[in-house]
């Protein structure tokens, strides 16, 4: 008896085991109807929760910024004929063995950034941007293409002045570069990767960065709004869509945008374009000095009880530093009444004379110091090679 109710309850078991799994894989074998799924029309709308639409941006919006700086914009397209000039593609006999195309040029091209800043068609950019180009489009956010002229060039800033003739162009209104602050909160505006016209946000990291060994003359402004390739050239904006600087370079090992780049200040730029326009290129003063910066290690050596100022580590024969009695270990001190932190310092400080005039400087030797009056002479023009 009991190995018959054993038996009927597995027989029970597997029968409602097969009744749910037919029934819920093939319902139709038990002469049922399968549930069917009935389309939503617009008698069944879906209930969802919409806000309602804003009259204003929101609080920490920056449309605003970012709508009056965009227009002024623009990307900037480059190429340049690559030219085949190894003597062994010029024999025709040489060609044929390895199957060699004929010789022809072929072009590289680029891509950067500029921004508007007159109705008349002056762009300024980088100098890295248009260097040895043979040809240079600009392309305006409303979709309108020019060709552009070069009108001078800056190499020891990377800073270019390039002009298209076009009506009705936008024009960004320039702000205070002078008046940032660590902790602003800055736009950045550009062209990376060719992706199109990009807004990155950030904030000014530092002011007055130097000695990267970037151009020359640095004086950077530091932010953390993502700038990468295609973006040098662009615009820096604060939150009232005033230009405060160009986009110039990164620091990264990847390529990429780590979170540190860095931008001209626009004072800066705005100097070196009106020196561009009015004469063609900059003109800076220059005495003819070799200099290095006075370390704690040089200080105990010279014996000196100071550690700012520039030591004199080269004079050019005939220069107007030599002409004046300056000599090599000389210190330099001040620069018409002007004080040397460093060569940096001292460097942009000479740069601000005006080449033929005479320039008070007070230097040290052997503990003592002394005034020389220097004449200017006129910074030879530096020659910065493309990458």
């Amino acid at each position: 008896m009991r190995r018959f109710w054993l038996l009927f309850a597995q027989t029970v078991t597997i029968a409602l085991g097969l009744y749910m799994v037919v029934q819920g894989m093939q319902p139709g074998w038990l002469g049922g109807v399968a549930p069917k799924l009935q389309p939503i029309g617009p008698a069944m709308p879906v209930g969802v929760l919409q806000a309602p639409p804003q009259s204003q941006p929101s609080a920490g919006s920056y449309r605003d910024a970012a709508g009056r700086a965009m227009p002024a914009v623009v990307n900037i397209l480059t190429s340049k004929a690559l030219r085949r000039n190894h003597p062994l593609l010029r024999d025709p006999l040489f060609r044929k063995f390895f199957n060699e195309r004929p010789l022809r040029d072929e072009r590289q091209s680029s891509l950067g950034s500029g921004v508007i800043v007159s109705p008349d068609g002056y762009i300024l950019t980088n100098n890295h941007v248009i260097a040895a180009a043979d040809e240079i489009e600009v392309v305006l956010a409303d979709g309108r293409k020019a060709p552009a002229k070069v009108v001078g060039t800056d190499p020891e800033t990377d800073l270019a002045v390039i002009r298209i003739a076009a009506s009705n162009l936008p024009v960004i209104v320039l702000g205070h570069a002078e008046q940032a602050r660590v902790g602003d909160v800055v736009l950045a505006i550009g062209n990376p990767f060719g992706v199109g016209q990009t807004v990155t946000m950030g904030i000014i990291s530092a002011v007055g960065r130097n000695n990267l060994h970037i151009n020359q003359f640095e004086n950077f402004i530091q932010t953390d709004a993502a700038i990468n390739f295609g973006n040098s050239g662009g615009a820096l904006i604060d939150t009232s869509g005033n230009l405060i600087g160009i986009n110039t370079a990164i620091y990264s090992q990847t390529g990429g945008s780590v979170g540190i780049g860095f931008a001209i200040p626009v004072t800066t730029a705005k100097s070196v374009m009106e020196a561009i326009i009015t004469s063609g290129q900059v003109v800076r003063g220059w005495i003819g000095i070799e200099s290095q910066d006075i370390t704690p290690e040089l200080a105990d050596s010279f014996g000196l009880g100071r550690q700012s100022g520039a030591i004199i580590a080269g004079v050019v024969r005939n220069g107007p530093a030599d002409r004046a009695g300056m000599r090599p270990g000389d210190i330099l001190l001040a620069v018409q009444g002007k004080l040397v932190g460093d060569t940096r310092q001292m460097l942009a400080l000479i740069a601000q004379l005006a080449p033929g005039a005479t320039a008070k400087m007070t230097v040290m030797r052997k503990n003592r110091q002394s005034t020389l009056d220097v004449t200017v002479g006129k910074r030879p023009r530096a020659v910065v090679e493309p990458e």
